[in-house]
């Protein structure tokens, strides 16, 4: 935790009265993402919860803080903190060797800014618009860097889009990024961004584009990406063990959160780091054996 602490210390002042600890702030934060609060639930859950205070380095008779710390505390360790943090918790689960990049899984998931769209709709059809969609949805929503995302003709949302690489030794996300939702999983920027340095990149058939492979190559990587079936070099048998290899790190994206906390695209990447670094502690936590991880850790 110390060393987890020292990324963000400098952010910091020493000057006025002492606030509570970095270590703690970290924990608070990842607590509460673990457990999926708002602020006001976070304040009562440290004024209850014994195990949250003990978690976080409180005393039954510590003051805790009320949920306005929380929004301040945000501020403070900002988008590039939070990465800094994320990159940092990975550097030692590297290792540690819980995270080798020998093989990776790249997937895409749905992040819901909001389930409704009616007084945006009304207003756009009042200004001599006939519908709302990608070209106009941002002169009339109050989250401009939200947008329409579809899977297939029946499934689509309006928000962001959360973009993950797995490694698959125990599951640890590695890389992760967010997007608005009109960005193509296989976008090759996107894919660069959370592709490894080497190993072998596995992943659906929408990664199977000439773009794409040609990041991995860049990078390194052998390609285990489900090849579309009009592919000629197509290998059924491959492809179905290709698919069951993936299968087991699907589910790591059930259980990251499908809705938006916040708005704006740099405050929806805070959330993609900070949900990251939550789901890896959990899971660490899971594959430690009982006993050795103390929240000193």
């Amino acid at each position: 935790m110390k060393r987890l602490s020292a990324v963000i210390e400098k952010r910091y002042s020493r000057i006025g009265t002492t606030g509570y600890a970095v270590e703690s702030a970290i924990k608070m934060l990842l607590l509460q993402f673990v457990e999926d609060l708002s602020d006001r639930e976070m304040e009562r859950g440290m004024r209850e919860n014994m195990a949250f205070r003990w978690f976080c380095g409180f005393t039954p008779e510590d003051e805790t803080p009320d949920f306005t710390y929380f929004t301040k505390l945000r501020k403070r360790i900002r988008t590039k903190g939070i990465a800094a943090l994320f990159n940092c918790f990975q550097e030692m689960l590297k290792g540690k060797g819980y995270i080798t990049g020998t093989f990776t899984f790249l997937d895409a998931s749905s992040v819901i800014s909001k389930t409704h769209l009616w007084k945006e709709r009304d207003k756009a059809i009042t200004k001599g618009e006939d519908t709302l969609n990608n070209q106009n949805v941002a002169k009339h929503a109050s989250d401009p860097d939200a947008s329409f995302g579809a899977k297939s003709k029946k499934k689509f949302w309006y928000g962001y889009k959360r973009h993950v690489s797995v490694d698959m030794r125990h599951g640890f996300i590695n890389k992760v990024t967010m997007t608005t939702a009109k960005i193509s999983d296989n976008d090759p920027c996107v894919v660069k961004s959370i592709c490894p340095d080497g190993g072998m990149v596995f992943a659906d058939k929408l990664y199977d584009t000439n773009d794409v492979k040609h990041v991995l190559r860049t990078k390194g990587c052998a390609s285990g990406i489900i090849q579309k079936n009009n592919r000629k070099t197509k290998d059924f048998d491959l492809d179905r063990w290709r698919s069951r290899v993936r299968m087991p790190y699907e589910s790591t994206f059930s259980r990251l959160t499908k809705f938006a906390r916040y708005k704006g695209s740099l405050k929806m990447l805070f959330q993609g780091f900070v949900e990251a670094f939550a789901f890896n502690l959990r899971l660490l936590a899971k594959l430690v054996p009982e006993g050795e991880l103390s929240p000193a850790v």
